[in-house]
């Protein structure tokens, strides 16, 4: 049996936080993927890209609301210079006409939820775990490959991430993947994670949890082993048997 468990490090930190998780099984392999569901997933991404300009009033990005409660977010773990929350490089990519494009069918789906609720949204692949995930404030110097990189970066002291026993998954909260867990044409269980720190949108987030189990078991024919909203009160689910 598999776990998420968040813990109390990161509860003292951000204690109106809410996750919404979906655990998918037995997703489609993206070969199997019919070309009318990826003629939708597609479509469906284009149409995100353009829906996300709705989140944004201003071109500064940092001056967007969606964006500054993650800058205010930030600045209260240790994090690597420059980085940013996931939703912040989507939006700053719309903000400059440069639409995020296609990558897998998995990630695509979770891109789209991402851009059209301007809440960062991630996913991990189960099978590629080991032990728990869990989410809480590192001791540092956890093993972590970043996605597309050749080198190691260790997490630093007083980090927020998810982690596993064989180190980081994703660093900085939700800044970035590391090779080892992500997503591939291959994978079969999928932990997607969409993250809110503003109270305010909680209906935004449980409809947007909502969209990603649809997607994922209508264009990939996953079975959805698992939904739930974590909070303090909620702090742990089972992610797979």
């Amino acid at each position: 049996m598999k776990q998420f468990v968040t813990e109390e490090s990161f509860w003292n930190l951000f204690p109106d936080a809410s996750i919404g998780i979906v655990v998918a099984h037995n997703m489609k392999p993206t070969d199997e993927v019919t070309p009318e569901d990826a003629a939708a997933i597609a479509k469906a991404l284009a149409e995100a890209n353009g829906k996300a300009d709705q989140h944004l009033e201003s071109n500064t990005i940092s001056q967007n609301e969606v964006v500054a409660v993650w800058r205010d977010a930030y600045q209260k773990f240790k994090t690597k210079k420059g980085a940013r929350c996931s939703i912040e490089n989507l939006l700053k990519r719309v903000l400059k006409g440069n639409p995020v494009g296609s990558i897998t069918p998995s990630v695509d789906i979770y891109n789209t939820v991402s851009l059209a609720y301007a809440l960062p949204v991630g996913g991990e692949d189960i099978d590629a775990m080991d032990g728990d995930i869990r989410l809480g404030i590192t001791e540092g110097g956890d093993a972590f490959r970043p996605l597309g990189e050749d080198e190691d970066a260790p997490t630093l002291e007083g980090e927020l991430c998810y982690f596993d026993n064989a180190g980081a998954i994703c660093r900085c909260w939700n800044w970035r993947d590391g090779e080892r867990t992500a997503l591939t044409d291959e994978s079969k269980k999928a932990f997607l994670i969409i993250e809110s720190v503003d109270p305010a949108r909680s209906d935004d987030l449980a409809a947007a949890t909502d969209q990603l189990a649809d997607m994922v078991e209508r264009y990939l024919g996953a079975d959805i082993f698992a939904k739930e909203i974590i909070t303090r009160d909620n702090p742990t689910m089972v992610i797979d048997e």
